[in-house]
């Protein structure tokens, strides 16, 4: 790991994803099993960096724990904010990726929860079966769109950190959300879907730019140890 690591992992369970919730229970004991699969793995410092979600901070939180009770170095966790959702706006107002009417006039002022259903792009949106497929294949989103992204991630954050001397040699974790994960993955390795929490992308540097690759640390942490969990 001479170049360092990034793992982008998507946050730890949580009960549902209207509002700011918290990771349950069940979250935070699973946050804490991946940072000790990691804490055994990896015999470097740990960077662990969230985006400024409360599911987010408390994965970042666990994992640091885990990390720490398996005898591995850990840094952090800090707020940043390229691992932030998609930014997505209504009449000029940021909002959040919601799946009812009800929870977009929540964010936006002037707008009924009938009238922001029936707004361009949300009102298919909403239904939709796979709410982030269709974002990721939307030519023109109010906001950000998949491109974007996955530029932000790969072509910003990542470059900036592979960048870094106090990242050379170095794992960093990003806690971020499955549409981040899914538009990073999209170009490197196509869209499989809703990842599973907890696990994302190993993004690598190598000549003339980045590897991407699926990330599973309880698994990979199984294997390993030659049993499955």
């Amino acid at each position: 790991m001479s170049d360092g690591e990034l793992l982008l992992l998507r946050h730890g369970e949580i009960a549902s994803h209207r509002g700011d919730v918290p990771l349950t229970a069940s979250g935070v004991l699973g946050a804490r099993q991946v940072g000790e699969a990691i804490g055994r793995r990896y015999g470097v410092p740990v960077r662990v960096l969230t985006s400024r979600t409360l599911r987010a901070r408390q994965t970042g939180t666990a994992l640091t724990e885990g990390i720490r009770a398996s005898g591995g170095a850990a840094i952090g966790p800090a707020d940043d904010d390229a691992l932030r959702n998609p930014d997505m706006y209504v009449g000029g107002q940021r909002v959040d990726m919601v799946s009812s009417g009800q929870a977009l006039a929540e964010q936006v002022s002037g707008l009924s929860p009938l009238a922001c259903a029936a707004l361009p792009f949300w009102r298919d949106f909403m239904p939709h079966p796979d709410r982030i497929q269709y974002w990721l294949d939307h030519p023109n989103p109010p906001g950000d769109d998949s491109r974007s992204v996955a530029r932000r991630i790969l072509a910003g954050f990542a470059a900036t950190l592979f960048d870094s001397k106090d990242n050379a040699g170095r794992l960093v974790i990003g806690v971020t959300h499955s549409p981040i994960l899914r538009a990073c993955a999209r170009g490197a390795l196509g869209d499989s879907g809703e990842p599973p929490v907890l696990t994302g992308l190993r993004i690598t540097p190598r000549a003339g730019g980045l590897m991407v690759t699926f990330a599973d640390l309880l698994a990979e942490q199984a294997r390993s140890e030659g049993s499955w969990m």
